[in-house]
């Protein structure tokens, strides 16, 4: 037995294609680190929904006193605005494609839901 034979000493494994790098020694496994990017992820899209759902919350507490009361109109604006650019934000950040591969769409999905109402709210105010 000839211990310079390739295929006993793994170098069929470079005649085959495959570069050798420093972490072949543990074994590869596609979601290594998808369990830390998902925490990564999350803070933003976390931060951003809570942020569309205090903007929608102001915006559904608001009540104009009158027709005259122009300012709690603007306020009602205000607040689906913010609530939309916040949830258009989750959606944003969703799309880019890594970011999809690792979050699945019930992380964005409260968002959505949360620019739905607020577009909800915007038009049934009357401003």
């Amino acid at each position: 037995m000839d211990s310079s034979n390739p295929s006993n000493t793994g170098g069929a494994q470079h005649a085959a294609g495959h570069a050798h790098h420093s972490l072949d020694d543990r074994p590869w496994h596609p979601d290594d680190d998808r369990p830390l990017l998902r925490v990564v992820f999350a803070v933003p899209v976390v931060l951003l929904t809570l942020a569309a759902a205090f903007f929608l919350w102001l915006a559904v507490v608001t009540h104009p006193d009158s027709e005259w009361d122009e300012a709690a109109y603007g306020g009602i604006e205000l607040g689906c605005a913010l609530t939309l650019v916040s949830a258009s934000a989750v959606g944003a950040l969703w799309l880019v494609p890594a970011v999809r591969k690792v979050m699945r769409w019930p992380w964005a999905l409260p968002a959505a839901l949360l620019g739905a109402a607020a577009v909800v709210r915007w038009v049934s105010s009357g401003a």
